[in-house]
């Protein structure tokens, strides 16, 4: 895997970081992500805010884009807002995470600061399907 820092992936992320106005008072570019597949590649995906609620978190459209590449381990992920404010990824994004490949849950890096990272796995303490296993 390619060494990439957490600053590293957070400048990364703030090149996609553009809020702009979409038609109907929706809003896409508010929250960037950069994430850092276990390959070494880097994806980059920003939300789209909708207002019928069908939009999406940056980090799910830069984990849409690692998906169309054929990839599904995230080594690091990262989302910015406003001024390079670091987001910790809401509980839908933690699932899916978990959801796309089950070894994210023990190997991914959620960087939630230059000098600071926790594992996905102390983030989401209980994955949905926990009960089936």
């Amino acid at each position: 895997m390619t060494d990439v820092s957490n600053l590293q992936l957070i400048e990364k992320a703030k090149t996609v970081l553009h809020p702009r106005k979409l038609s109907n008072d929706n809003t896409a570019g508010d929250v960037a992500c950069a994430l850092l597949s276990s390959a070494g590649n880097i994806y980059l995906g920003v939300c789209i805010d909708i207002g019928s609620g069908i939009g999406f978190c940056a980090e799910h459209s830069a984990i849409a884009a690692m998906i169309t590449a054929g990839e599904s381990r995230i080594a690091k992920i990262v989302a910015v807002w406003g001024d390079g404010v670091i987001l910790p990824p809401c509980g839908r994004c933690r699932e899916f995470m978990y959801q796309i490949d089950s070894t994210n849950y023990l190997n991914t890096e959620v960087i939630l600061g230059e000098n600071s990272a926790v594992k996905l796995k102390e983030l989401l303490p209980h994955p949905y399907d926990e009960i089936w296993k």
